[in-house]
Protein backbone atom coordinates (compact mmCIF):
# COMPACT_ATOMS: atom_id res chain seq x y z
CA UNK A 1 0.00 0.00 0.00
CA UNK A 2 2.84 2.43 0.81
CA UNK A 3 4.30 1.91 -2.67
CA UNK A 4 0.94 2.87 -4.21
CA UNK A 5 0.86 6.01 -2.08
CA UNK A 6 4.40 6.93 -3.12
CA UNK A 7 3.51 6.45 -6.80
CA UNK A 8 0.48 8.71 -6.33
CA UNK A 9 2.71 11.26 -4.59
CA UNK A 10 5.12 11.34 -7.53
CA UNK A 11 2.22 12.00 -9.93
CA UNK A 12 0.80 14.64 -7.56
CA UNK A 13 4.07 16.56 -7.44
CA UNK A 14 4.80 16.17 -11.15
CA UNK A 15 1.35 17.48 -12.13
CA UNK A 16 1.65 20.51 -9.83
CA UNK A 17 -1.54 19.62 -7.94
CA UNK A 18 0.17 20.77 -4.74
CA UNK A 19 -0.19 24.42 -5.80
CA UNK A 20 -3.84 24.61 -4.71
CA UNK A 21 -2.82 23.72 -1.15
CA UNK A 22 -0.14 26.38 -0.73
CA UNK A 23 -0.45 28.36 2.49
CA UNK A 24 1.74 29.61 5.34
CA UNK A 25 2.51 27.94 8.64
CA UNK A 26 0.20 30.39 10.43
CA UNK A 27 -3.45 29.29 10.73
CA UNK A 28 -5.72 31.78 8.97
CA UNK A 29 -8.50 31.33 11.53
CA UNK A 30 -6.09 31.36 14.52
CA UNK A 31 -7.66 28.14 15.81
CA UNK A 32 -6.10 24.86 16.92
CA UNK A 33 -8.26 21.75 16.91
CA UNK A 34 -7.45 18.71 19.02
CA UNK A 35 -9.40 15.77 17.63
CA UNK A 36 -9.31 12.03 17.32
CA UNK A 37 -7.28 10.14 14.74
CA UNK A 38 -10.42 8.18 13.77
CA UNK A 39 -10.59 7.53 10.03
CA UNK A 40 -14.20 8.70 9.87
CA UNK A 41 -13.10 12.25 10.73
CA UNK A 42 -10.39 12.67 8.08
CA UNK A 43 -12.73 14.35 5.60
CA UNK A 44 -15.91 14.65 7.67
CA UNK A 45 -14.56 17.04 10.29
CA UNK A 46 -13.15 19.67 7.86
CA UNK A 47 -16.28 19.43 5.70
CA UNK A 48 -18.61 19.76 8.70
CA UNK A 49 -16.70 22.81 10.00
CA UNK A 50 -16.10 24.47 6.64
CA UNK A 51 -12.35 24.54 7.05
CA UNK A 52 -9.74 24.16 4.36
CA UNK A 53 -6.00 23.80 4.12
CA UNK A 54 -4.34 26.67 6.01
CA UNK A 55 -7.31 27.54 8.23
CA UNK A 56 -6.42 25.71 11.46
CA UNK A 57 -3.76 23.74 13.27
CA UNK A 58 -5.10 20.18 13.47
CA UNK A 59 -3.68 17.93 16.19
CA UNK A 60 -4.88 14.33 16.15
CA UNK A 61 -4.42 11.58 18.67
CA UNK A 62 -6.27 8.58 20.05
CA UNK A 63 -9.46 9.84 21.68
CA UNK A 64 -8.84 13.60 21.35
CA UNK A 65 -7.59 13.54 24.92
CA UNK A 66 -4.46 14.68 26.70
CA UNK A 67 -3.11 11.96 28.98
CA UNK A 68 -0.70 14.14 30.92
CA UNK A 69 0.23 17.83 30.99
CA UNK A 70 3.56 17.24 29.25
CA UNK A 71 2.52 15.02 26.35
CA UNK A 72 3.11 15.92 22.70
CA UNK A 73 -0.42 17.24 22.21
CA UNK A 74 0.00 19.82 24.98
CA UNK A 75 3.42 20.76 23.58
CA UNK A 76 1.86 21.26 20.15
CA UNK A 77 -0.84 23.50 21.62
CA UNK A 78 1.71 25.65 23.44
CA UNK A 79 3.68 26.05 20.21
CA UNK A 80 0.46 26.91 18.34
CA UNK A 81 -0.36 29.62 20.90
CA UNK A 82 3.08 31.15 21.42
CA UNK A 83 4.67 30.68 17.99
CA UNK A 84 1.78 30.53 15.53
CA UNK A 85 -0.80 33.01 16.82
CA UNK A 86 -3.56 30.63 17.91
CA UNK A 87 -6.11 32.23 20.26
CA UNK A 88 -8.89 29.62 20.19
CA UNK A 89 -8.68 25.89 20.89
CA UNK A 90 -11.40 23.38 20.07
CA UNK A 91 -11.27 19.88 21.56
CA UNK A 92 -13.47 17.64 19.43
CA UNK A 93 -14.28 14.09 20.46
CA UNK A 94 -16.78 11.96 18.56
CA UNK A 95 -19.41 9.29 18.92
CA UNK A 96 -18.36 5.66 18.72
CA UNK A 97 -14.72 6.37 19.58
CA UNK A 98 -12.44 3.33 19.70
CA UNK A 99 -10.79 4.65 22.87
CA UNK A 100 -14.11 4.57 24.69
CA UNK A 101 -14.12 1.41 26.76
CA UNK A 102 -10.55 0.50 25.76
CA UNK A 103 -8.98 -1.92 28.23
CA UNK A 104 -5.27 -1.42 28.96
CA UNK A 105 -4.85 -5.01 30.16
CA UNK A 106 -6.18 -6.31 26.85
CA UNK A 107 -3.80 -4.03 24.94
CA UNK A 108 -0.85 -5.21 27.01
CA UNK A 109 -1.86 -8.81 26.27
CA UNK A 110 -2.11 -7.95 22.55
CA UNK A 111 1.43 -6.55 22.72
CA UNK A 112 2.70 -9.81 24.16
CA UNK A 113 0.68 -11.80 21.61
CA UNK A 114 2.39 -9.81 18.82
CA UNK A 115 5.87 -10.51 20.14
CA UNK A 116 6.68 -7.76 22.64
CA UNK A 117 8.66 -9.56 25.35
CA UNK A 118 7.10 -9.45 28.82
CA UNK A 119 10.50 -8.22 30.05
CA UNK A 120 10.09 -4.99 28.01
CA UNK A 121 6.72 -4.34 29.59
CA UNK A 122 8.11 -5.10 33.05
CA UNK A 123 11.12 -2.83 32.44
CA UNK A 124 8.87 0.12 31.58
CA UNK A 125 6.80 -0.50 34.71
CA UNK A 126 10.01 -0.80 36.76
CA UNK A 127 11.09 2.60 35.39
CA UNK A 128 7.95 4.15 36.83
CA UNK A 129 5.66 4.14 33.79
CA UNK A 130 2.19 3.02 34.74
CA UNK A 131 1.21 1.37 31.46
CA UNK A 132 -2.32 0.59 32.63
CA UNK A 133 -2.90 4.27 33.33
CA UNK A 134 -1.12 5.44 30.15
CA UNK A 135 -3.03 3.04 27.90
CA UNK A 136 -6.43 3.37 29.56
CA UNK A 137 -9.48 4.42 27.62
CA UNK A 138 -12.48 6.32 28.87
CA UNK A 139 -16.08 5.40 29.56
CA UNK A 140 -17.77 8.75 28.98
CA UNK A 141 -16.80 10.81 25.93
CA UNK A 142 -18.29 14.03 27.31
CA UNK A 143 -16.36 13.64 30.57
CA UNK A 144 -13.11 12.84 28.73
CA UNK A 145 -13.43 15.95 26.54
CA UNK A 146 -14.36 18.05 29.56
CA UNK A 147 -11.23 16.82 31.40
CA UNK A 148 -9.02 17.67 28.42
CA UNK A 149 -10.54 21.15 28.11
CA UNK A 150 -9.92 21.66 31.83
CA UNK A 151 -6.32 20.46 31.57
CA UNK A 152 -5.60 22.83 28.68
CA UNK A 153 -7.42 25.78 30.28
CA UNK A 154 -5.58 25.37 33.59
CA UNK A 155 -2.18 24.32 32.27
CA UNK A 156 0.49 26.35 34.10
CA UNK A 157 2.14 27.37 30.81
CA UNK A 158 -1.05 28.44 29.04
CA UNK A 159 -1.59 32.21 29.15
CA UNK A 160 -4.11 33.19 31.85
CA UNK A 161 -6.19 35.15 29.31
CA UNK A 162 -6.52 35.60 25.58
CA UNK A 163 -7.01 31.92 24.63
CA UNK A 164 -10.45 30.34 24.71
CA UNK A 165 -10.78 26.58 25.02
CA UNK A 166 -14.02 24.78 24.11
CA UNK A 167 -15.08 21.15 23.98
CA UNK A 168 -17.39 19.39 21.53
CA UNK A 169 -18.53 15.93 20.51
CA UNK A 170 -19.08 15.27 16.82
CA UNK A 171 -21.56 12.74 15.50
CA UNK A 172 -19.35 10.34 13.51
CA UNK A 173 -22.10 9.83 10.94
CA UNK A 174 -23.69 13.26 10.39
CA UNK A 175 -20.88 15.59 11.46
CA UNK A 176 -23.18 17.43 13.87
CA UNK A 177 -21.19 19.19 16.57
CA UNK A 178 -22.54 19.29 20.11
CA UNK A 179 -20.92 21.61 22.67
CA UNK A 180 -19.77 20.18 25.99
CA UNK A 181 -20.43 22.40 28.96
Amino acid sequence: MIEQMLAHNARFVESGDYRKYATSKYPDKKIAIVTCMDTRLVELLPAALGIKNGDVKMIKNAGATITNPFDSTMRSLLIAVYELGVNEIMVIGHTGCGVQGMDASEMLQAMEDRGVPREHISLMEHCGINLREWLHGFEDTDAAIRETVDLISHHPLMPPSGVSVSGFVMDSLTGELRPIS
